[in-house]
């Protein structure tokens, strides 16, 4: 099977630029369709990487886009919902249904679909529901499918554990809703890594893989982690379920979208799993490799640069 050529949609995001990065280090032809070119300005540089201005909710583009790709892989999600292209039922359902359409247009056999830990038709979310709805498409196509369902991801430049950060760097105390949901956060890389090795693997055809990190946290647990890399302890108040859902309507509404009720509905199914981590892939912890950015938002941090532009970089 030649599948050196890849269509990656949604690949100028945080999962994707990752994907992308290790698929042209493997010397794939990559594709990257963009509304906007200045977010993917990362990725342009890369040698066998083409950034395509295009709108995937289109038909014909899609069909240009895929056209003579060896196959397609949809990372295309969103967590808060909104209007438009951006509510959960265009980019979960719509256009999983638009692009299998496509792939059966255009003669491409293999797909790959990133889903969600959680993903069920009847879940408490409709993140998770629609999730659900767009893998019964997948496992009702045709093609040469493989469905991915990672845990909350991690990774410098996430928006979920830097969140955290920040929130930590400026409250003095972090009310907490939903403090007892259970994660099983996963690093970037190996998701990354389990998405390219599986593109010619054909025991991965027809499968679903569950993708978690080695440990199971409380959403409080995680708190702790993060305050106490970035040096910015804080007192966590767990909030029950009346204040949750008052803490996600009110961060729903606010600029930012912090949190929003749907999330809060999402917690209530744990996002851990027992299965192993596919194709022989250790998964790395979060103490493991958070250190590195995460290190360097603690207030210590500031006196290491000052002493590395002195050139003092002996002292301890």
């Amino acid at each position: 099977m030649d599948i050196a050529r890849v269509c990656v949609i949604g690949g100028s995001g945080f999962v994707g630029s990752h994907i992308v990065q290790l698929l042209s280090a493997e010397r794939y032809q990559v594709r990257v369709p963009t509304r906007n070119r200045e977010r993917a300005k990362r990725l342009i540089l890369l040698p066998t990487v083409d950034v395509v201005s295009a709108n995937v909710h289109d038909e014909a583009d899609l069909d240009h886009l895929v056209r003579g790709m060896g196959a397609v892989i949809n990372l295309v999600g969103v967590l808060h919902g909104g209007r438009g292209a951006h509510s959960f039922s265009a980019a979960h359902v719509d256009l999983t249904r638009k692009i299998i359409a496509a792939c059966g247009r255009t003669g491409v056999r293999r797909y790959v679909h990133m889903s969600a830990l959680g993903a069920a038709t009847d879940g408490p979310s409709e993140y998770q529901r629609t999730k659900g709805e767009a893998e019964t498409l997948v496992r009702a196509s045709n093609l040469d499918w493989t469905i991915f369902r990672p845990s909350v991801i991690f990774g410098a430049g996430d928006t979920f554990i830097n969140m955290f950060a920040t929130l930590l760097k400026w409250l003095p105390v972090l009310p907490l809703g939903g403090a007892n949901a259970r994660f099983q956060p996963v690093y970037v890389e190996d998701v990354a890594n389990a998405f390219v090795t599986s593109l010619d693997s054909r025991p991965a055809f027809g499968k679903i893989y569950e993708l978690c990190g080695p440990k199971v946290y409380t959403l409080r647990e995680i708190v702790e982690v993060v305050g106490r890399l970035t040096g910015h302890r804080r007192p966590v108040i767990g909030l029950g379920g009346g204040l949750s859902y008052l803490q996600a309507f009110t961060l729903e509404v606010l600029p930012g979208r912090l949190m929003s009720r749907d999330n809060y509905h999402s917690m209530k199914v744990d996002n851990v799993s027992s299965e192993r981590f596919p194709f022989g892939i250790q998964p790395t912890s979060l103490e493991a490799v958070a250190p590195a950015w995460l290190g360097n938002q603690a207030p210590r941090a500031r006196y290491r640069v000052y002493r590395d532009h002195a050139g003092r970089t002996n002292l301890p």
